[in-house]
């Protein structure tokens, strides 16, 4: 687990030394153990490493024999022992002991970039390439579902990458401009959906891609595709069977780890699951955190609790002060981006809690995702007509149940100068409507799935743990990402997962026997805290000095009669906008920090 940076330069050009220490010092915390860099004329590659595997021999960047290849990752090559196992028996020679890094730099010596589908783990790579002189290349290379980050900025001359984008903005002389388009789709989806970023300029590698960097210019290739899944008939039975077995050995993969180890735990049925499937390949009792609330409404302690008292856990938890937002600022620096998502503070504070005893967690994250476990799938298919609507239309209407401010509500909050700029722009069709197109082979169901794969999970859900967890220096490995399992879901049809209303069907029937029909079959609670209660007590006064500052980002974008409409209507009690309200403050608190500047 790292952080990694650097750039390319079409000139050959090399950025200072100065540059590049602010470069490396914006991700200390992703990497506090260890620092690297390797540099030729025109590039640098950094590292700034937290030792997970091969604590004494993992050092990067590894660089090969001849000095002609070096490569960075961020992330963990989870089935690293059997590549390299094949690839000694091939006669390759490793200098480390068992660095899954060296592995990608011996694989890509003698394949190029063919070995990536071969890769189960979660990894963002930076490959510097001078094997031809006259034209060195650079490849950043991003997991199949993004679970590590990847962003950059390419200004013709010079490529500028990094695990954060607070890396990139460390080399960018001056302050980028806001990027107008992703704000209209923040407003849309209540975050920044990929490759967008608030940051005009910088984009995320996308999930799946390679990107390639020449001195003639850059090219993008997919090498894995959601998308190329055929959906199958199944029996229960051996869906089960075949879920069971991958789910396991997922979870067995990801308890590799030269450090200690444990596991996020809320009593809900995708953690427990990893939870119950951990016990089994642990020598000794598995660690597990969670943290809980005085208001029971928002509390899962006690579930938790009890679920690692049946699965043998050595369990800790704590109950945290219901008010987190004097946290907010912090969360959305590590974060680089305004998120909506109120979780982003709780899962900070489980992972402060974790970070004391273990280095590495497992988490349950993305098995709502492959089987529909949100109540809003639910609710949304609840009206049959939606599935004979035409596929542009399902597209329209579900990113309008789903999302945040609608077409007509956006309209309302622009000021005339932005919804003049932003007329074109249109959320559905420039962002969620390209994947729906990917997807018309699936049924209704696993469209909506697919589109929140792409989009939900690298954009929000995945960015939580990864941030969060970074924030401390912990490492969080998500099982149910495993490319095997999403590729197995993506082959089920979708009443395997949502049937006449009832979320993860299939699902909750096979875990059964190993957790418990109770923990099975529990109703889902959202991991999160009640800002809108807040919004209307103790920090009425704070969110209007928030939102009504004279200096305020909103100022300059919004209408104040709409937004003042938002509050007053919230904290009268007369509408509940918190949804609303938490995006519009996340925008201040992060341009507090950021200080973008307006386009002209």
């Amino acid at each position: 687990m790292c952080g990694i940076y650097g750039f390319f330069d079409r000139t050959g050009r090399n950025l200072s030394e100065q540059t590049l220490a602010a470069m490396d010092s914006s991700l200390v915390h992703r990497g506090p153990d260890d620092s690297g860099a390797f540099t030729a004329p025109g590039v640098t590659i950094g590292n700034r490493r937290l030792s997970i595997i091969d604590l004494a021999g993992g050092h990067q960047p590894f660089v090969s024999d001849d000095g002609r290849i070096a490569l960075v990752q961020n992330g963990e090559i989870f089935n690293h022992v059997e590549l390299r196992a094949e690839a000694q028996r091939r006669g390759v020679r490793f200098h480390s002991d068992h660095s899954d890094t060296e592995v990608l730099l011996r694989l890509y010596e003698r394949e190029g970039l063919g070995f990536l589908p071969r890769l189960n783990g979660m990894f963002a790579i930076a490959i510097w390439d001078g094997r031809d002189a006259e034209n060195p290349r650079l490849h950043l290379v991003r997991d199949r579902i993004g679970v590590k980050p990847l962003f950059v900025h390419d200004d013709g001359r010079q490529v500028l990458f990094g695990s954060e984008i607070k890396a990139v903005l460390a080399a960018l002389p001056g302050r980028p401009a806001l990027d107008l388009p992703a704000l209209q789709h923040y407003l849309a989806y209540n975050y920044v959906p990929p490759p967008f970023t608030l940051f005009a300029g910088v984009r995320h590698v996308m999930p799946g891609m390679v990107l390639t960097v020449e001195g003639s210019g850059s090219h993008t290739r997919r090498w894995w595709s959601l998308a190329e899944q055929t959906p199958a008939s199944q029996t229960f039975t051996a869906w089960q069977e075949e879920f069971l077995d991958l789910i396991d050995d997922a979870v067995k993969l990801r308890l590799r780890a030269d450090v200690p180890f444990g596991a996020f735990l809320s009593g809900g049925v995708d953690s427990s699951t990893v939870v119950a499937l951990m016990a089994r390949h642990v020598r000794e009792p598995a660690r597990t955190f969670c943290i809980g609330f005085p208001d029971p409404r928002f509390d899962e302690s006690p579930y938790a609790r009890e679920a690692a008292q049946r699965f043998g856990a050595t369990h800790r938890e704590r109950i945290v002060q219901p008010d987190m937002l004097d946290d907010w600022a912090r969360v959305l620096w590590h974060c680089d981006q305004p998120h909506g998502d109120a979780s982003f503070m709780p899962t900070r504070s489980v992972s402060q809690l974790a970070v004391q005893d273990v280095k590495v967690v497992l988490t349950g994250d993305g098995g709502d995702e492959l089987f529909a476990g949100y109540d809003k799938y639910a609710s949304f298919m609840a009206d049959p007509a939606l599935r004979d609507l035409p596929a542009a239309d399902f597209a329209q209407h579900y990113v309008e149940h789903t999302g945040l401010f609608g077409a007509q509500a956006r309209a309302a909050l622009l000021q005339p100068w932005l919804r003049a700029k932003l007329a074109d722009v249109d959320s559905v069709r420039d962002v969620a409507a390209p994947w729906f197109e990917q997807a018309t082979h699936f049924d209704r169901v696993n469209q909506m799935l697919f589109l929140d794969m792409m989009l939900l999970l690298p954009g929000n859900n995945l960015v939580k743990p990864d941030r969060m967890g970074m924030s401390v220096s912990l490492e969080a490995r998500t099982p149910f990402l495993d490319w095997r399992l999403m590729e197995f879901a993506f082959r089920a049809p979708g009443d395997t997962k949502l049937k006449d209303g009832d979320k993860k069907h299939w699902f909750k029937r096979a875990v059964e026997p190993l957790i418990g029909a109770d923990l099975a079959h529990r109703k889902k609670q959202m991991f999160t805290v009640p800002i809108g209660e807040w919004f209307r007590g103790p920090r009425k006064a704070w969110l209007a000095a928030l939102l009504f500052a004279p200096n305020a980002i909103g100022a300059r974008l919004f209408e104040a009669d709409t937004v003042r409409k938002l509050f007053d209507d919230h904290v009268s009690g007369a509408a509940n906008h918190t949804r609303e309200l938490r995006a519009l403050a996340a925008l201040e608190l992060w341009a507090q920090q950021f200080e973008p500047e307006l386009p002209a």
